[in-house]
Parts: C-alpha cells; structure tokens; sequence
C-alpha cells in the first residue's frame, strides 16, 4: 500500500480464492482515513501465493535489512501424512525514492522447531510463536538469529505444564517483557495435544526468567499489540472461528482493550473492555500506529479503527486477511 504508508498483508488461506490486485480498495468510513492512505493509494503484489498457502501468519519486517518472514499454513509433505508449516523470507531492494525495484524469495523449513505462527521482530532477529507438536517439540516462544540452522526456545511452559500452542507475540520496548496469546487451536487441527491450560495471555521476563498469567476469560486469545506510549494492550479474541473451520456468530469477533497499569514494579492489565467488533469475520493480527491507530486482519481485509474505537476506514481484500505488518514507509 503505497502513499502514507506501508502495509504487506497476509490473506486468509481457508478460502481458496486468490488475490488479484486490481480487486483491493479502500472504504472510508471517517475523513481521518485519507490521512493515513493518501489520497492516491496503491496496492502492489509482491508475491503470489501458489497452490500451497505459503502466506498465513507471522509477517515479521525487519526495517534495519529490508526483510520480510512469513509463516504457512499447514502444509503436507509429499507422500506423508505429516503436516508441517514452513518461513518465507523476502528480501527487498529499493531504489533511491525507497520504491521496491526487486526481491529476493526463499523458503525456509524449521530445524528444531514445529509449526510457528505469529512472530516479532526482536534484536534484529525474530522471536517466532512456535505452537510444537505430539512428539517432541513442545510449543513456545523461540529466538531466530540471521542465518542460523535452529532456533533458541526461550519459555516452553507455564511452571511445568506445557503451553496449548501460542500464538503471537508483542515485545515491551521499554522494559523487554515478551507477551504472548496462547489458545487451543493446535489441539483442535490436530498437532497437538490435550489442552493442560486454559486459553491465556502471558508475559515471560527473559532477563528474570518469570512467566506470569496476564490474562484469561478468552475463547480464543490471537493477536496481540500496545499502544504507542505502552499504556494500553489490544488483544483479540477469534472464538468466533475454531481449528476444525466452525463458525458460529453468536461467539467472541472482538478486541479487547486493557490498561497497564504497574504494582509493586509488576506490569498488570485492569479495566478490561469492549473496543471494537469485526462485523465480518473475526479480528486475527493486530497492530497500532505511531497516533494511536488499531488496524487488524478480519473477514473482508484490514480494519482500522481510531483511538477512540470508531471505525474509519477498511482495506477491502478478497477472503479477506490474516495478518499484516508495517512496511519502511
């Protein structure tokens, strides 16, 4: 999305349609819309998704390589009943108005880790939500550096007892506190195993080694963000959509909106409230703005809603979005 900003988006693989470029546009519901698109926007394709869903979750931009990871959907492995989920790693070269002349595609399968999914970029490298599987790699949060053949697992369970399959991750700039979702859709498309927590959120102390319950009354918690002075966290909750595709209307398609507030040098959420519903489908990947802005992946594209939790304007995608993140401009 070239004009105010930059936006690489990741459609829904559930439904088989493909994107075609000249089909996105833009709904403005509130004039405060046009200031963050332009009045000219443009969608450029930068890679087409081939039979296989190889673009679902993550979309981790790493601004100081001009990177670009994405996560795939479950794939099966030619003559295996195993399913697997592999990276995509795009470089980007630009020329000198900072315009994307070319790019470099490479696929990446996971050494010692299975199925990640969300992910952040963290010292310059990325932190990955790996959801694990029934044998040996248990799910968790795990650090990707550059080049490496395997991954650091950083936290794999909550005193002992083993995460469902997390989900996606957010990173406190002020304190390096890593949040994370973690519902039970592993277990529901089967790579994982029974569930021994409930659909939590939580924060792990990589420094102190803490692991502590920040959250909880969830469906399904997903995508997770916080505002720009780190005052507020957004989380969704995508009950409204479980891991074997059923769908119920009556179920949470929500964002949460949590104040942070600190006791005791502990950073707590109170005052948890309703900020917006997805009227289609249900609000996956979130992210914020530097004013404020929530944007999240749903049914029918990108939603963004102002501070204040009015909707103002929508970026239409066909089957609508999965996960997005913030380009370099």
């Amino acid at each position: 999305m070239e004009g105010s900003l930059e936006l690489f988006l990741i459609r829904d693989p559930l439904l088989s349609r493909p994107i075609r470029s000249d089909i996105i546009s833009i709904l403005q519901y509130h004039p405060e819309f046009e200031t963050l698109t332009g009045g000219s926007p443009l969608c450029t394709l930068l890679e087409k998704q081939p039979a296989v869903p190889l673009f679902h979750e993550a979309c981790i931009y790493i601004p100081d390589r001009d990177e670009l990871y994405i996560t795939s959907n479950l794939l099966k492995q030619t003559n295996e009943s195993e399913q697997i989920i592999i990276i995509s790693h795009i470089t980007f070269r630009r020329n000198n108005a900072g315009d994307i002349v070319s790019r470099q595609f490479e696929k990446i399968k996971p050494g010692n880790f299975a199925m990640p999914n969300g992910g952040v970029n963290y010292r310059d490298n990325v932190l990955f939500c790996v959801q694990g599987d029934c044998g040996s790699t248990p799910g968790g949060i795990y650090y990707l550096e550059q080049g490496a053949a395997s991954a650091t697992a950083l936290i794999t369970n909550y005193h002992g007892r083993p995460f469902n399959s997390p989900n996606d991750v957010v990173v406190s700039n002020k304190d390096g506190g890593i949040w994370f979702t973690d519902p039970v859709y592993g277990f529901e498309q089967g790579f994982r195993p029974p569930p021994q927590l409930p659909s939590q959120v939580y924060r792990f102390d990589p420094i102190t080694g803490d692991i502590r319950v920040v959250a909880d009354g969830f469906g399904r918690p997903n995508g997770i963000c916080f505002s720009p002075d780190e005052s507020i966290m957004y989380i969704t909750d995508t009950d409204w959509i479980h891991g074997n595709g059923e769908k119920i209307n009556t179920r949470a398609s929500t964002i949460y909106a949590f104040d942070i507030i600190f006791r005791s040098s502990s950073p707590f959420l109170t005052n948890r409230r309703v900020f917006a519903m997805a009227d289609t489908g249900a609000p996956d990947g979130i992210k914020c703005d530097t004013s404020g802005n929530i944007y999240s992946g749903c049914g029918d594209g990108i939603n963004v809603w102002n501070a204040g939790g009015v909707l103002i304007g929508k970026i239409l995608v066909p089957g609508g979005v999965a996960n997005f993140c913030f380009g370099r401009k």
